[in-house]
């Protein structure tokens, strides 16, 4: 039997997972780390923390799973992405990673669009400048702290890095690249027109690969510090939304994916690339080798409960301790008791800025039509609501886009939860299944390494063969048409508000 493992490194933990070529998951370990957010807007981790890790996770898989090392055929990586980790010649990290989060680079931005043009722009790396995208974080190094920037040697992706930690070797793959916008994505290669234009050394950026290419293999000296066999080979992997595709089985078209993480993705296959002319959704490289994804993005999906959890739900947080549940079914069983549509409560998730379809730092959450009728139930369920409006807008655009959508596939932890997989459902008006994987961008990136030492033929089989439907959802009449009545009222709120978030951030900026 052959093994292989899938390490993702995640915003708030790096997850290691082992399963056999029949998908059979044998065992996981989940390391979490802190997210440093030293300023308003800024958000930042260690790369030292990722490394240990993912070392812990490593050890502690193989200790538990009782797996020789010798019957781990491949590895592969899957990771956070958009950061931009900057290593020096002594290969030594240069400052703490800027976060895909973050949105400090607005300025930045503003450079990239008005040097090359947003029109050019698209056409090269089929993308605009948003403030999450690699790009803009370099130009602000460069700009903010430039004794820093003459010290680069190469810049490195998240999970790149960790790859260079385990096997010695600079790389990246396409689908992570896509985000830096500096890639062609069309021609699957770095743009040297962008790189030109915007002053960034060629030399800076790794070589990269297709997904499931082998891209380097432990080092001796990991194997003694993890217990990895020496050699093992390491895949390219993918970014955390291709790989996460991958482990979902979305590798054809008509099957979408509906992620809700701590952001929330609508995430769609292509045979060929197609770019919105707007750039409100994001065109990437597959993980799958010659095919590409469409893309939409909200910064803060399961990320708005999580807040609420924390700042909002002492209450239910004890509840849960006393009874032995985790606080989310605790706050989902209250918001079951509110009929959908949460009378008349609309809620705008933008707590850290919105990319799809608003490309906006500066968006802000909103409780809009609060009375003295709402009560915490209607508030939790609003923010289930309006987090499936935020991604029913990215749907609403591959749907414009003439790309077949037959079948939604949930994943992410907002598919743990009963009632937002059918608010899912009723809010998209399609058909929801959940799948027997919910490993997510872990179990992708371990299918990746299969298809890349020969135990599986391609990335479809790979899938074929490991990921079955477990249960169908579809969208009840009655809901679907009040949630089409309040999305139309959610579309209009944005426009309505643009200028004032506008103001409300100057003005944090100002007394800050």
């Amino acid at each position: 039997m052959a093994y292989l493992m899938g390490i993702d490194v995640g915003t708030t933990g790096t997850k290691t997972l082992l399963i056999d070529e029949t998908g059979k998951v044998v065992c996981s370990s989940v390391k979490e780390y802190p997210l440093y957010t030293p300023r308003p807007n800024w958000a930042e981790q260690d790369p030292e923390d990722w490394w240990t890790a993912t070392v812990e996770s490593i050890k502690e898989v193989l200790a538990k799973s009782g797996v020789k090392k010798e019957e781990i055929k491949g590895i592969g990586l899957s990771g956070q992405m958009h950061g931009a980790v900057l290593v020096g010649k002594d290969h030594k990290v240069l400052r703490p990673c800027i976060l895909w989060c973050d949105q400090r680079t607005a300025r930045q931005c503003e450079y990239i669009t008005e040097k090359i043009g947003k029109k050019r722009l698209i056409e090269l790396t089929s993308n605009p400048a948003l403030t999450g995208f690699t790009a803009g974080k370099i130009i602000w190094v460069r700009d903010n702290e430039p004794h820093l920037y003459e010290r680069i040697f190469k810049i490195l992706l998240p999970k790149d890095y960790v790859r260079f930690r385990l096997t010695g070797s600079f790389a990246t793959e396409v689908s992570d690249a896509s985000g830096t916008l500096l890639l062609d994505v069309r021609g699957r290669r770095w743009s040297e027109e962008v790189l030109e234009e915007l002053d960034i050394d060629k030399d800076f950026m790794p070589e990269c690969y297709e997904s499931p290419v082998v891209s380097g293999k432990i080092s001796r000296q990991i194997s003694h510090l993890t217990g990895l066999k020496a050699g093992t080979p390491v895949v390219g992997g993918g970014g955390d939304q291709a790989a996460q595709a991958v482990g979902s089985g979305i590798v054809k078209e008509g099957i979408i994916s509906s992620t809700i993480g701590t952001s929330g993705v609508v995430f769609a296959f292509s045979d060929e690339v197609k770019v919105d002319p707007e750039g409100r959704v994001h065109t990437f490289c597959h993980a799958v080798p010659g095919k590409w994804h469409i893309m939409g993005v909200m910064l803060s999906a399961g990320g708005s409960l999580r807040w609420f959890r924390d700042t909002l739900a002492a209450e239910e947080i004890d509840k849960a301790r006393k009874e032995g549940l985790d606080p989310y079914e605790v706050l989902t069983q209250k918001a079951s008791t509110v009929e959908a549509g949460c009378e008349g409560l609309i809620f705008l998730p933008y707590l850290a800025g919105e990319r799809t379809p608003h490309a906006d730092p500066n968006a802000k959450g909103v409780f809009f039509g609060l009375t003295l009728r709402h009560r915490k139930a209607h508030l939790i369920r609003s923010i289930m609501e309006g987090v499936c409006y935020g991604l029913r807008d990215s749907l609403e655009i591959i749907k414009d886009l003439k790309i077949p959508v037959k079948e939604v596939r949930a994943s992410g932890g907002g598919a743990r939860s009963p009632l937002w997989r059918k608010i899912q459902a009723d809010v998209y008006n399609l058909e929801l299944v959940t799948i027997n994987v919910t490993e997510g961008a872990a179990f992708g990136a371990a299918l990746l390494a299969g298809v890349g030492v020969g135990v599986y033929k391609d990335v479809q089989e790979a899938c074929e063969q490991t990921i079955r439907i477990t249960e169908r959802i579809f969208p009840q009449e009655k809901e679907v048409r009040i949630y089409d009545k309040y999305y139309k009222i959610y579309r209009s709120l944005y426009p309505s508000l643009k200028k004032s978030f506008s103001q409300v951030s100057q003005v944090v900026e100002e007394v800050s």
